[in-house]
């Protein structure tokens, strides 16, 4: 028996039909599946491949972005060392700018301290002297004016001292000008030391100073501050171990009976020390009219000096020089006169001063020369011996560049052999013992010119440089000669100078000689020549040309 019923046949064929059906549709479907699947795995592996691809491009792509990215980041780098060298390099430029202008800053500083200094310097050099360090004439004059003005509100008195130092000159020219300035050191600190603060006390120049007194009751007061001043001066100067001895003199103004001004308070103190100096000197003296008439005086002496060579005043005498033991003229001294058409004939003195102050001393020693020598030369064109033709030479006219040629040119002009002229040194001429000095001498002398020390005595004598210059005759100074009859320091004087120049192998000229005694005197010393009213006063060419007549007929 069957475990299933019995089927019916259509059931059955519908049934394998359906099966078959059912088979193809999966036979299809596996068909369509086995494409799809081969499809799907084709696809799959494009897409795989595709991916693939993609991922190779990402790759590439991501090499390519690390590329860029080292390099990016390379660049960075790069450009942040280059950003930061630039910033340290602009700090570092920065910090040296600041640093330059800090050096500058400081720098400007000193520089501006350095000009406040010079500029400070300047103005005390403007205002000081430089060797001194006192106030200067510019100062001075300055705090005159405010004094002046003070006094004119307050109705008082002021005083002004002029003040010159006594024979500053011959210890200038003896020692040399570093004494000289030593002294004026000295000088200057004594008299600041000796004065009041509210006093000024200046230098002018060479020895020259200026004291202001604003401060005074009556003019009393300012002669005690001059007696203090000259008792300061007083005492020995010890400089590089010379002990020097100085006075002053001291011209006083008063203001405002001397002068309204600073220019005339000053003229009248240096008048009254002009007039202090001349009475005696290591003294004071207050301002009068009479120095102020005198004073007008020079002025117009000097003003007639400046047309007098134009105009032809001035004319020579001659005195006589004589040879002692045989009586003969040997030579002639050469004096210059003025004949003033207003007063007359005008002795040197009187004008040969003030010639030398103004310069004038120049140009009328060289007409001096050139007229002596000249009258020299016609005397013996004419027939008369030849003789010495002597002339006074002052420092000026010695220290003057042009000397020697004016000499040498003037020989020359004239015709007269330079043995023929001798010219007359003091003492404080040749005792200044320079190169300029020996110079000159010996370029005298290699001309033929004798050269004789006038006055030898009187000065700051050193018999050193009559060792040193080749000296022909010395003059005895009539001081000496006008005593030596009834004095016997003054005999012994004469005698001892007329030893030395007979031992020196150098002549020996008496000067001033106006008695028999002197003359006999002289002659038993052995004095070789002598001048002097004994003999001849001086006289005209006219009349000196009959004295040598008169002498050649004897």
């Amino acid at each position: 028996m069957s475990a299933h019923p019995p089927v019916d046949d259509s059931e059955a064929e519908h049934s394998d039909e359906h099966e078959f059906f059912y088979l193809r549709q999966q036979k299809q479907i596996s068909e369509d599946a086995s494409v799809s699947a081969r499809e799907l795995a084709a696809r799959t592996r494009e897409a795989v491949a595709d991916a693939r691809e993609e991922v190779v491009h990402q790759r590439e792509d991501s090499v390519l972005v690390r590329e860029d990215s080292v390099i990016s980041r390379e660049q960075h780098n790069n450009a942040v060392e280059l950003h930061q060298s630039i910033i340290d390099e602009q700090l570092l430029l920065l910090r040296q700018a600041n640093a330059r202008l800090v050096v500058a800053t400081i720098q400007a500083h000193e520089l501006a301290d350095q000009v406040q200094a010079a500029r400070d310097q300047i103005d005390y050099t403007a205002q000081h002297d430089a060797l001194t360090g006192l106030p200067n004439r510019t100062l001075l004059q300055d705090r005159l004016s405010q004094a002046i003005e003070i006094a004119r509100r307050q109705t008082r008195p002021l005083a002004v001292m002029f003040l010159d130092l006594d024979r500053f000159k011959h210890i200038n020219d003896s020692l040399g000008h570093g004494i000289g300035d030593l002294l004026l050191q000295s000088v200057a600190h004594r008299l600041k030391g000796c004065l009041r603060h509210s006093d000024t006390v200046s230098r002018q120049g060479g020895d020259e100073f200026v004291v202001l007194l604003p401060n005074i009751e009556h003019a009393q007061d300012a002669a005690l501050s001059a007696e203090k001043i000259i008792a300061t001066l007083a005492p020995s100067h010890l400089l590089n171990e010379h002990e020097i001895h100085i006075g002053v003199s001291i011209g006083i103004s008063i203001y405002p009976d001397d002068g309204g001004d600073t220019d005339t308070l000053l003229k009248s103190a240096d008048r009254a020390m002009y007039y202090a100096k001349n009475n005696g000197k290591d003294a004071y003296k207050f301002f009068d009219q009479e120095m102020h008439a005198r004073a007008l005086q020079r002025h117009a002496t000097e003003v007639d000096l400046r047309h007098a060579l134009e105009r032809r005043e001035f004319i020579l005498h001659y005195q006589p020089v004589v040879h002692l033991r045989s009586g003969k003229i040997v030579g002639f001294e050469a004096l210059v006169r003025w004949q003033h058409p207003e007063r007359g004939l005008l002795l040197p003195e009187e004008f040969i001063p003030i010639a030398e102050e103004s310069g004038l001393i120049l140009p009328l020693g060289r007409w001096v020369q050139h007229q002596a020598c000249s009258q020299a030369q016609k005397w013996i064109m004419a027939g008369l011996a030849p003789m010495t033709v002597a002339l006074n030479t002052s420092g000026f006219e010695f220290r003057n560049k042009d000397f020697v040629t004016s000499v040498r040119t003037m020989l020359a002009e004239t015709g007269l052999e330079p043995r023929l002229l001798e010219l007359e040194l003091t003492e404080t001429v040749l005792i200044n013992n320079t190169e300029s000095t020996q110079a000159v001498l010996s370029a005298l002398v290699e001309m033929g010119v004798k050269l004789t020390i006038d006055d030898f005595g009187t000065g700051y004598s050193s018999l050193r440089y009559l060792q040193q210059y080749p000296i022909y005759a010395l003059k005895i100074d009539q001081s000496f000669v006008s005593q030596m009859v009834s004095s016997e320091a003054s005999k012994s004087i004469v005698h001892a100078v007329i030893s030395l120049g007979s031992n020196l192998k150098m002549r020996t000229i008496a000067e001033g000689i106006e008695t028999a005694e002197q003359y006999a005197s002289l002659l038993a010393l052995h004095c070789d020549d002598a001048q002097g009213y004994f003999f001849s006063e001086p006289v005209t060419a006219e009349a000196f040309a009959a004295l040598l007549h008169a002498d050649m007929s004897h």
